[in-house]
């Protein structure tokens, strides 16, 4: 139809959860979009972004120039700027800094969560290493599809590190997990939404990591079905939003948030929320290695220079709110651990 905006271009997986964050995230916007799970003929000539990642979007820049950009979150922001109606962010800056703090802990904490179901337990493992070769590449021959597949999930297996997953750490990743799953349970019992009864980015993260966690992974999927049914239903709610109306007054106030996601909160400062401090710091030093305690147990993993970056975004955006607006924050947190998220290191 003459006068429509162009569809954006972008390529991704069903095996990665910001690919699904995005594609849900659009859906809801009502942003047009053409969606590629492989490399084909139609991208020929674009460029590439350095290094890989899922999904990769093809914008221009202020020069107009085709570029490949992957960052989920400043990507939402940028849409947020450049597309009217329906906006996933709240309009309070209290409530939009909760809501980030949500959205980071889903793509940055929760993904450990997923990668280690995923890679860890060897029966997940062979599950999803063939999907993965399949789905980028549906008329592969099954012999040499099976050696991509084991080869990708040896690989995989050998980034555990990276991410956090080891032998000390297996026992807080999974216990951390089986509480994620009960807080978020409580909480969409009261309400459709996260932080109201429209979704935000926060919703969309969460439902990206879970949509791998629920809906792939054999071993996580079947705890979730033990004890958290009502999230795998929300997962389908998430996956096409455009039904939920998006009224100013969907939002809680930012008192009503602070109240009712406190319990959320306090499983973010008990567990994301001291990584990413001893990340950040251990970055600051050059330190290759992350040591520290959570939850009363050892965790060490490689130092992680993009979550250390993650957490200064969210420093400065606490920063740059008003002196009010910042003890609302505080009071917010106060006692949930996630009090250093918002101090300067």
């Amino acid at each position: 139809m003459s006068g429509s905006p162009k569809p954006i271009e972008f390529l991704g997986a069903p095996a990665s959860p910001y690919t699904r964050k995005m594609l849900a995230y659009l859906r809801y916007r009502g942003i047009p979009y053409r969606f590629h799970i492989s490399m084909h003929d139609s991208l020929k000539g674009y460029p590439q972004p350095k290094p890989a990642l899922f999904p990769t979007f093809y914008l221009p820049d202020e020069a107009g120039e085709l570029q490949a950009v992957t960052d989920s979150t400043p990507l939402i922001r940028r849409f947020e700027g450049e597309y009217q109606g329906r906006p996933a962010l709240p309009d309070d800056p209290v409530t939009r800094f909760l809501q980030d703090i949500v959205e980071d802990y889903a793509d940055e904490w929760l993904t450990k969560i997923m990668f280690h179901y995923r890679w860890a337990v060897p029966e997940n493992a062979d599950h999803v290493a063939p999907l993965l070769v399949y789905w980028m590449m549906p008329q592969a021959a099954k012999g040499p599809a099976n050696d991509l597949a084991e080869n990708f999930a040896a690989r995989q297996a050998g980034r555990l590190g990276v991410v956090g997953s080891n032998d000390a750490t297996a026992a807080t990743i999974e216990a951390s997990y089986r509480r994620v799953l009960a807080c978020l349970d409580d909480l969409i019992a009261t309400r459709p939404f996260l932080f109201g009864t429209r979704p935000s980015a926060a919703d969309f993260a969460i439902y990206g990591q879970f949509t791998q966690l629920l809906g792939i992974e054999p071993t996580s999927a079947a705890i979730a079905r033990e004890s958290a049914p009502r999230l795998l239903a929300w997962i389908d709610h998430l996956e096409d939003a455009t039904g939920y109306a998006a009224h100013d007054d969907g939002w809680l106030s930012r008192d009503e948030a602070a109240t009712t996601l406190r319990p959320l909160f306090a499983e973010i400062g008990r567990t994301y929320a001291p990584y990413m401090q001893a990340n950040a710091a251990a970055h600051a030093a050059s330190e290759k290695q992350v040591t520290l305690e959570i939850d009363g147990a050892p965790w060490t993993q490689a130092t992680f220079p993009y979550q250390a970056k993650c957490l200064r975004v969210l420093r400065d955006s606490f920063a740059a709110l008003s002196t009010q607006d910042q003890t609302a924050v505080r009071d917010a947190f106060d006692g949930t651990g996630c009090e250093v998220l918002t101090t300067p290191p």
